[in-house]
């Protein structure tokens, strides 16, 4: 059985898409704390407890992974904030784990991933193509990401393969709390408006699925509008 190490894992996004990758892959759930409840649900899965932003930390939860087929960055934050409020402490915790920990990752998982021919697959975001008010931390961290995947595309090119997904607004805990932080009332949230975590496990699932002579650079999701 192939083996898939997807983090952010508990919630959201990551968590469809170790749903979608657990029907067919051994799972690491990926989680900072207790990855129980998903492990629990899948078939074949285990649980990859480590908190991405410690280099340490990180070294020793990879430790034993010889041969890795597919790896989703899923972990993420977006700070919804004007830059005159935001300090560096901000800028660092938002790059320390929406770039640094997945570079890092990486780079610590790459022989493993080139002896599987495997795949890197980040979440990114339309932020990652534009930004607006509020927006320059999460959008600066996912430009970033963007550049990384880019570069790493070209530099591993015939040893792996490396898919870039830009969801639209997605129904998520995230989402839901975007939409208070942009001055709406927590009870006129309607998931319905928005795509589904599933629907970009889907879009995952296409890139892992592609023949070995195809890549899947990058995918775009945007809500359809024909949500019911």
């Amino acid at each position: 059985m192939k083996t898939a190490l997807v983090t952010g894992a508990s919630r959201g996004i990551g968590r469809a898409i170790a749903e979608e990758l657990g029907k067919d892959h051994h799972v690491l759930v990926g989680a900072t704390r207790d990855a129980s409840a998903v492990v629990d649900a899948l078939p074949s899965a285990e649980p990859f407890e480590v908190d991405l932003t410690d280099p340490q930390a990180l070294a020793a939860a990879v430790e034993g992974i010889e041969e890795l087929d597919v790896l989703v960055h899923s972990a993420g934050v977006a700070p919804h904030k004007r830059i005159d409020e935001s300090s560096l402490s901000d800028w660092r915790s938002a790059f320390d784990l929406n770039l640094f920990a997945v570079a890092e990752l990486t780079r610590l998982l790459l022989p493993a991933l080139e002896r599987s021919t495997g795949l890197v697959v980040a979440i990114n975001s339309g932020s990652g193509y534009h930004s607006g008010a509020k927006n320059a931390l999460y959008s600066g961290t996912k430009f970033a990401l963007r550049a990384f995947t880019d570069a790493l595309r070209v530099e591993e090119l015939g040893k792996i393969r490396v898919t870039s997904v830009h969801p639209g607004r997605v129904d998520t805990d995230m989402q839901f709390k975007l939409q208070q932080d942009m001055g709406a009332a927590a009870s006129d949230y309607d998931g319905s408006l928005y795509v589904a975590p599933a629907s970009i496990a889907r879009a995952v699932r296409l890139a892992v699925d592609a023949g070995w002579d195809a890549s899947v650079d990058e995918v775009s999701v945007r809500p359809s509008g024909l949500a019911k």
